[in-house]
């Protein structure tokens, strides 16, 4: 069996429509407001257009979240295993880093949230 022309434009539609489709659920939309929480409840909501450092307080210690070029994330934390840390630049609307230990988040917060599983 060969491939003849339309099969190969059949595919070749399929794999274009599915990357499209693919872009367009598992995009997030821009964020425009960084939400910090520590011990559960809202510790201070913040614009991303204004670069700063903010400390945050948890049962272990002081945790940092960095803002800068309308990114967020946590460089500084003292849980044991760092993973909130290593997650890196959130940027995206919908986008969160939690340190479970020391009981402190940062969540994006936008137009439109990222795709994810637990929306179900």
């Amino acid at each position: 069996m060969y491939i003849k022309p339309g099969d190969f434009l059949t595919l070749l539609a399929g794999t274009i429509g599915t990357l499209w489709i693919s872009a367009a659920v598992w995009s997030g939309g821009v964020a425009d407001t960084a939400v910090i929480r520590s011990g559960g409840k809202i510790f201070r909501e913040v614009p991303l257009s204004r670069d700063q450092q903010i400390e945050v307080p948890g049962p272990l210690g002081t945790s940092i979240i960095t803002i800068e070029k309308r990114k967020a994330r946590i460089t500084s934390d003292p849980s044991p295993r760092q993973y909130c840390v290593r997650q890196g630049w959130l940027q995206q609307a919908g986008e969160i880093a939690i340190c479970l230990p020391n009981e402190v988040s940062v969540e994006l917060k936008g137009g439109a949230k990222k795709y994810d599983s637990l929306n179900y």
